[in-house]
């Protein structure tokens, strides 16, 4: 398992756009020793679809070598294209990252045995797990039970990250022998519910440590202390509502003093009503103190 909090970590720009390594580093440093077990790199919070190769080659290398040695890296390297998402695997893997998440290939909407094929390209570069990443909401399909049953017979492909809250659909999954990750954030627990090991989050940018517990609890089978720190967490979830992913979540990350800076076209910088907004959530998560009136 590659941990049961995974967060996919925002890429921190300078002011002229350029990724801020360091920046980077810093907030890896901070996420493991707050609640991640993982860190999931360029993934879409990374905005991995607007950096060049050579930027996700120094985004990996970074972070295995900042954190390798004591959370899992997980390089997000699926594209539209499969030649290209091959390339980045194998390129990764070089790297020394654990495994890798790959979205369904979007846009063009490939038949099942197309995303079948796509997948046994990649997992043919490497040896390391593989998270198959379902989101039907960005890639319009869904990835149906009976083409996670084919994904589930090669070999290293260990796990989904289902952003679809189907129920019936995330027990087959766990019954199919892979790993469960929540991977809307709100899913967590009812993923935990049907068997699941955790998520691939964003709020545990600002909240780690306290959704690293809600798993600690649910585990040691204190079931109404989970769901009484679930309701505790909506604030956080609130955050994510406010714009896009991840422009809100940068935005607190900003207001906390991480200094990740702003994001790169097609995306925006938070504005000023949507960073109250951001704030307000997080004055009620205990985060920031209230602004006087």
């Amino acid at each position: 398992m590659l941990g049961q909090v995974l967060t996919a970590i925002v890429t921190p720009f300078r002011r002229d756009g350029s990724v801020d390594l360091e920046r980077f580093r810093t907030l890896a440093r901070h996420l493991v020793e707050n609640g991640s077990d993982g860190l999931v790199v360029t993934g879409t919070t990374g905005e991995s679809p607007t950096l060049t190769d050579e930027e996700r080659y120094e985004l990996w290398a970074a972070a295995v070598d900042e954190v390798g040695d004591r959370a899992s890296v997980v390089a997000g390297t699926g594209t539209y294209s499969t030649a290209h998402s091959v390339h980045l695997t194998a390129r990764a893997d070089e790297l020394g990252v654990d495994g890798f998440l790959v979205v369904t290939p979007y846009y063009n909407k490939p038949p099942p045995r197309g995303i079948v094929a796509h997948f046994h390209a990649i997992a043919a570069a490497t040896e390391k797990p593989i998270v198959v990443y379902n989101i039907p909401g960005r890639v319009v399909i869904n990835v149906e039970p009976e083409t996670i049953a084919e994904l589930a017979r090669i070999p290293n492909v260990t796990a989904v990250k289902q952003a679809n809250a189907d129920p019936e659909q995330a027990r087959r999954i766990v019954e199919l022998g892979l790993e469960l990750y929540a991977g809307d954030d709100d899913l967590i627990l009812p993923f935990l519910e049907l068997g699941g090991v955790g998520g691939v989050c964003v709020h545990t940018h600002v909240v780690g440590p306290r959704v690293k517990e809600l798993i600690r609890r649910y585990e040691a089978g204190d079931v109404e202390g989970a769901r009484e720190l679930d309701e505790e967490l909506r604030p956080s979830l609130d955050i994510l509502k406010v714009a896009p992913n991840p422009i809100a979540i940068k935005a607190a990350l900003n207001l906390l003093g991480h200094d990740v800076g702003g994001c790169r076209l097609p995306l925006v910088e938070a504005n000023d009503e949507e960073t109250a907004r951001v704030r307000e959530s997080l004055e009620r998560l205990r985060l920031l103190e209230p602004v006087a009136a």
